[in-house]
């Protein structure tokens, strides 16, 4: 939920997953918005059918609006409102403006996708008491977890993002809820990141089992077994799927939006799902070790799972990929990408061990050969670490995964230079670059602030934990007023 106040008018917005019944369930929500106060305001309702490309009409119905000849229904439920249209070229906009005196409880406006009624189910319902089971639902979530003692509100607030995202009726998480927003205004490196990433939904995932909250988890995997089952094999799993696990369409750019403050160009699907990115395997596995040893309610068809990630890693560990960061350049033997096979096997082989007391006898040696390379070609003598590739010298916050992932003893002198050097060469404001060489692209971007969380866990790995508390500590100062982080290089532009 989000409160904006505007002098004596109070904006409150909530997705409402119950669709103003009593109960919350997986399904489609939704975007209540109630307005409160004194005075008159204006509401403007402007939607555009496929990114304004194709013409949108607006009828005016009892109790609301309809948007008319869109794929899916959408209308817009507002009682007690009269709307009146303005024409812009092929486009209708509705138009009202009110006396908020006539709204004693709250003006309710409710954007509904997916159904035509204007109606609910068992009577009337407020703005008011969509509100509170809104409300009810996600404090009650919230309160099944598990935080840190000193770092509860902050951790709450993460981890409800991460909710947020968790797509209910597939079980997939989204990596975001926006596209092309940018890395610096007015620049270029604009994606679309409105799909799920295994790695990435993984990541999410694991961070709320360590909460305390399992379902996301299960219903991911319930999700990747959907996924690998219509795959043509499992090592050519793509790195992004929509929520409903298709495969993408072709990039496109959307000339008729004008992007962020202007920011162009606005980007729909992303080119990356047809990139090789070997390091997708491990979070997975990750995550179901985490499940594993916390006793959840793993089944047989689950373990599929664990097979299939290690038959991906026995097949194609060696080739070079795109890495992490999905350059948009040529292939390369990733550091991160190999650490990310040794991975996979290790975490395989725990958790068949705990599922089955056993393992096949082709993973333990696979991943000793794995580590064998990553720290026969991964560290750079001349640089002194581990470097981004097997044949570049240029550095990767990335490759702290070789002790944060256990690949490496975190007492090994190799593993102390690799943060050392990470410390001279990618920090800068107090946070951590993801690299700082020539990736192709135009433009540049900020610190990352995965990246400033990787270098802390390492610190307090390293005995530093001073250090690693005071940096945490800046880092969650740079939070904005929702408790969300922003980009530092968008703050330095003054947004």
């Amino acid at each position: 939920m989000l409160r904006t106040d505007f002098g004596p008018v109070r904006v409150i917005d909530a997705l409402d997953v119950g669709g103003g019944r009593t109960s919350h369930r997986a399904g489609r929500s939704d975007l209540v918005r109630v307005v409160e106060g004194v005075g008159r305001v204006r509401i403007e309702f402007a939607p555009r059918l496929d990114f304004g490309r194709m013409p949108t009409a607006i009828r005016v119905r009892e109790h609301g609006l309809e948007v008319m000849d869109s794929p899916e229904p959408i209308v817009l439920h507002a009682p007690g409102v009269a709307w009146r249209m303005e024409t812009a070229g092929e486009h209708e906009t509705a138009v009202a403006e009110v006396d908020l005196g006539e709204f004693p409880t709250g003006l309710l406006l409710s954007l509904k996708i997916g159904s035509a009624s204007l109606r609910w189910v068992g009577g009337a319902v407020t703005g008011e008491s969509r509100l509170r089971d809104t409300r009810d639902y996600w404090t009650h979530w919230a309160q099944r977890l598990d935080p840190p003692a000193g770092y509860r509100d902050e951790v709450v607030r993460s981890a409800l993002t991460l909710k947020g995202l968790a797509h209910g009726p597939s079980g997939a998480i989204a990596a975001a809820a926006t596209t092309s927003l940018p890395e610096t205004l007015g620049g270029v490196r604009n994606w679309d990141y409105r799909y799920c990433w295994p790695r990435d939904a993984a990541i999410a995932a694991t961070a709320l089992v360590k909460l305390g909250s399992i379902g996301e988890a299960m219903s991911l995997l319930d999700w990747m077994l959907e996924v690998i089952e219509h795959a043509i094999s499992p090592d050519r799993l793509q790195p992004i799927y929509t929520v409903t696990g298709e495969q993408l369409t072709t990039e496109g750019e959307i000339g008729e939006l004008s992007g962020y403050a202007g920011s162009r160009p606005v980007r729909v699907g992303n080119a990356a799902s047809r990139q090789v990115q070997l390091d997708v395997f491990a979070p997975v596995m990750d995550m179901m070790y985490e499940l594993a040893v916390r006793d959840a309610p793993l089944t047989p068809e689950h373990w599929r799972v664990a097979e299939a990630m290690a038959a991906a890693v026995s097949a194609r560990w060696n080739e070079p990929d795109h890495g992490i960061w999905e350059l948009r350049t040529h292939r390369r033997h990733h550091v991160h990408s190999r650490v990310m096979c040794w991975l996979t096997l290790d975490r395989a082989i725990r958790v068949t061990e705990l599922l089955h007391d056993r393992c096949p006898k082709a993973w333990p040696e696979l991943r000793d050969t794995i580590a064998e390379e990553v720290l026969d070609k991964g560290y750079n003598q001349s640089r002194g670490a581990f470097t981004a590739s097997y044949d570049q010298e240029d550095l990767d916050a990335a490759a702290l995964w070789v002790g944060l992932g256990g690949l490496l003893d975190p007492s090994d002198p190799r593993f102390l230079s690799t943060v050392e050097a990470i410390e001279r060469e990618l920090m800068a404001d107090q946070g951590v670059y993801r690299y700082r060489f020539d990736d192709g692209l135009p433009g540049e971007e900020g610190t990352f602030h995965l990246c400033t969380c990787w270098y802390i866990q390492s610190l307090v790995m390293l005995g530093r934990a001073d250090e690693a508390r005071a940096l945490f500590e800046t880092l969650l100062s740079r939070a904005g007023a929702t408790g969300l982080l922003e980009d530092l290089v968008a703050e330095r532009n003054g947004d």
